[in-house]
């Protein structure tokens, strides 16, 4: 897929001068639920209204969508709002039904993503329309995959494309959902700055409080647009209360983000500069984590030598990290000098580590 300007018409034609703003309910739940909140998102900064109609859920028994009634919840909603309308299609069948109904945007689920195959019949099912697409990263990370998919659409003539970043699983706990992995979305960005990027927060989150956090921080990265989820009354809804919000509290968030704008030379400048150091952020943050972990596993190590009385300090074992670390520190641009200073420090706070737990040990 060639990085052409055409991707961006759909969205350079809403002539905004704000992100893109989807919102809407995690899922359609009834037609006065759907209606309610279109009616309450109608004058804000949303565009589009997003809510599920097909709801697959990771353990079967769980409210899994109302199914193609929804539609016409959607189709009624536009009626009397004017929102454009989007929801997710899983399958060649659910676009037959979404095109049927005039559903104005598409959006192809994280677990859709990770499967060629399904991807594309949904393509081909599409091939000859004007909607817009927007695909979901896949479950795990992984941008090849990820731009397999926007491939497969643009192959079949599909150039009203845009990708949404919602997170990816990860085994271990963290403060997300789905870890935002923001790396990944930059690297898209790099390869190809023309295909529209919307932020999911609410599913990065799982929880509403850090969502208008992650929103500045797309902002900051540039992004496109903003999916948020919202309901009139999050706490009772059917799937995801945890991460949706009222209608009111996205009309705040909006006024309380900041949004630059490309004006001027000087201005162009200013917001490259604070991206870069947003991206720089991003990667601060994840070494920080990742140190957290080292030491935890630090203290894993500090127990077990305590327990068989062997010593702390184990030279050879750091001599061959050291002298790896040098190596692969060459292959990124890094100076033995740097390697030395930040491993020596890393090193050393392994040692205190260990020394803390075997003074508890012997407490």
């Amino acid at each position: 897929m060639e990085n052409k300007k055409e991707l961006r018409n759909w969205l350079d034609a809403f002539g905004l001068d704000h992100p893109l703003v989807i919102a809407g309910p995690c899922s359609a739940e009834t037609e006065a639920q759907v209606l309610k909140i279109a009616h309450q998102l109608k004058d804000t900064d949303a565009t589009v209204l997003r809510a599920g109609i097909w709801k697959p859920r990771t353990r079967p028994g769980n409210f899994e969508g109302v199914g193609a009634l929804g539609l016409k919840w959607l189709q009624k909603a536009k009626e009397e709002t004017g929102m454009l309308t989007t929801t997710e299609v899983a399958n060649a069948h659910h676009v037959d039904l979404a095109l049927e109904a005039d559903i104005d945007i598409l959006w192809i689920g994280a677990r859709t993503t990770v499967s060629p195959f399904i991807v594309q019949d949904i393509a081909e099912a599409l091939k000859g329309t004007d909607k817009t697409v927007l695909i979901k990263n896949p479950v795990n990370p992984d941008l090849a995959l990820w731009l397999g998919a926007v491939e497969r659409f643009y192959t079949q003539d599909i150039k009203n494309l845009g990708v949404i970043h919602r997170g990816f699983s990860t085994y271990e706990k963290t403060r997300y959902r789905n870890n935002p992995e923001w790396q990944i979305a930059v690297d898209l960005q790099n390869k190809f700055p023309d295909l529209p990027l919307i932020l999911d927060p609410s599913h990065i989150a799982g929880r509403r409080d850090i969502i208008h956090d992650l929103c500045q921080t797309g902002l900051d990265l540039n992004y496109d647009g903003l999916m948020v989820e919202t309901h009139y009354d999050p706490d009772n809804a059917w799937s995801d209360a945890a991460q949706q919000i009222t209608p009111a509290t996205l009309v705040q968030m909006m006024k309380d983000l900041k949004i630059r704008k490309e004006v001027g030379t000087e201005v162009e400048y200013n917001n490259k500069l604070n991206t870069l150091r947003t991206q720089i952020d991003v990667i601060d943050h994840q070494l920080i984590e990742n140190l957290g972990k080292r030491m935890k596993i630090s203290d894993n190590i500090g127990e077990l030598k305590a327990e068989n009385n062997v010593s702390i300090l184990q030279t050879k074992r750091w001599n061959e990290i050291l002298g790896k670390m040098i190596l692969e520190g060459e292959q990124h641009n890094l100076s033995e000098e740097f390697i030395l200073r930040v491993f020596k420090a890393v090193h050393q706070e392994s040692i205190n580590h260990q020394k803390k737990v075997a003074q508890m040990q012997g407490a």
